[in-house]
């Protein structure tokens, strides 16, 4: 259960979703009854009648920053970068960011970029797999640089075009409908699916939902080159917790109702904290923790994850690795819609 072939599928590319649905919470739900062992399909707006009064759904607010900028280097070559750092303070004087830059050749330590707008960089130092230390010039502040003239920062097998028409859909869409708390660098793709209308008519049956942060960073979608899945290193993540929230997941446990995690993001801060005090308790931290066979949670909303992936690691512990096996291999079958802009799973 721990190497890293037997988190392998097929998929053909063509169930790879390129983009969203009109609706959002028109898209396809394969529910997955863990005590039956069973899956069936559904779509996501039957959520309410799929879950029971009492459960309470924990959502990720965090808000994806635009943060893709394309530029050239001095000499010409063509450099795509995606800023790493987002300060809490909005409009920070600090302009030196950490960030991850693709190029045909890496630029060299005190090297020049140069951006639209009259905006340059400054290569100030390099880190490992792919990461620079740029500082920006020529913008007061490099986050309103970004809420102008940045590009979402989408998965690399949805295929965009520098100034793609789809760009300005890719701003709204990419977002969850509760997102308030700017500083991801990718969305938390199971709250896609929810809108405000199927927010109120979960709370009109009686299922409530609180919000916690985690700010999903580019580990998410590192390659996994460890053949003994248990070696490998996420990516460290900022996460939040307010006392309200820890409060209402707290009482939910005491009173045996289920907590449902909207995402794998949730999954890790809840189980992140959990693992530290033993229940919920409210306050900041960073996790780097990584799921594998052997954690134990709630119940879980997840869009379908790459093969070999972290983010299936995660949801084999949770159901098993038969039952994904099977769930996944049903949703090929009936041509699910696969990973950010796909269908989703509900797994009880």
């Amino acid at each position: 259960m721990f190497k890293i072939e037997d988190y392998d599928y097929d998929l053909p590319e063509s169930l790879i979703a390129q983009v969203p649905l009109p609706r959002r919470d028109n898209s396809r739900l394969l529910v997955v009854n863990r005590s039956e062992e069973a899956a069936s399909d559904h779509y996501f707006f039957q959520l309410p009648s799929l879950l029971r009064p009492g459960d309470l759904l924990v959502v990720n607010n965090t808000r994806v920053v635009p943060a893709r900028l394309f530029g050239r280097k001095e000499s010409g070559g063509r450099v795509e970068v995606l800023v790493l750092e987002h300060p809490n303070q909005h409009g920070s004087a600090v302009n030196t960011r950490w960030c991850l830059l693709r190029s045909s050749k890496r630029p060299k330590k005190g090297s020049g970029l140069l951006f639209e707008s009259g905006v340059s960089g400054h290569v100030e130092n390099l880190g490992k797999d792919g990461l620079v230390q740029i500082a920006f010039q020529g913008v007061p502040s490099i986050d309103t640089l970004l809420d102008k003239k940045g590009a979402m920062p989408l998965p690399p097998y949805i295929r965009r075009e520098i100034q793609d028409r789809r760009s300005p859909m890719d701003r709204e869409r990419y977002q969850t409908v509760f997102s308030n708390k700017r500083g991801a660098v990718a969305a938390p793709t199971a709250g896609l699916h929810f809108t405000k209308e199927l927010m109120e008519r979960l709370h009109q049956a009686g299922i409530s939902t609180t919000e916690l942060t985690l700010h999903v960073g580019h580990g998410t979608f590192r390659p996994v080159r460890s053949q003994d899945i248990r070696n490998h290193h996420l990516g460290v993540e900022e996460y939040a917790i307010d006392p309200e929230t820890a409060e209402m997941i707290n009482g939910a446990k005491q009173e045996a109702r289920r907590v449902i995690a909207v995402g794998t993001t949730v999954v890790r801060a809840l189980e992140t904290v959990a693992g530290i005090h033993g229940e919920i308790s409210a306050g900041r931290g960073k996790t780097d923790l990584l799921i594998t066979p052997g954690f134990q949670f709630s119940g879980l909303i997840t869009n379908f994850h790459l093969p070999k992936s972290s983010l299936l690691f995660l949801v084999s512990a949770f159901a098993g690795m038969k039952l994904i096996r099977h769930a996944y291999h049903r949703a090929v079958e009936k041509a699910y819609r696969f990973y950010s802009y796909g269908d989703a799973m509900l797994i009880l």
